[in-house]
């Protein structure tokens, strides 16, 4: 679980981050949860997007596919979605650290 003070440092560094998933027409494939997951795995912070056509909201969207990969949603604007998930094994992004 991200603290408001870790979701804001990741809202940031996602704000130059180009869109590399995309949810159309359908449901949500296991192809773009798998996807979600391989990109999560190399970059720990993704952006992506819901076409007009999709059943689902970018809420929905980004809920469902956090809910898979195992990853927390940080932002969801319009219909794009971000998402993050530290890479065990080689961590990218150092989060501030959560008060106790």
């Amino acid at each position: 679980m991200l603290t408001s003070k870790q979701r804001a440092y990741l809202r940031g560094l996602a704000n130059g981050l180009e869109t590399i998933l995309i949810v159309g027409k359908g449901e949500l494939t296991d192809n773009i949860v798998m996807q979600a997951d391989t990109a999560l795995t190399a970059r720990e912070l993704i952006k992506g997007k819901r076409l007009e056509t999709s059943a689902y909201s970018a809420r929905e969207c980004a809920d469902i596919l956090a809910e898979k990969c195992g990853a927390d949603v940080v932002q969801v604007i319009g219909s794009k979605f971000v998402l993050y998930r530290q890479n065990p094994d080689e961590p990218k992004i150092t989060l501030p650290r959560a008060k106790k």
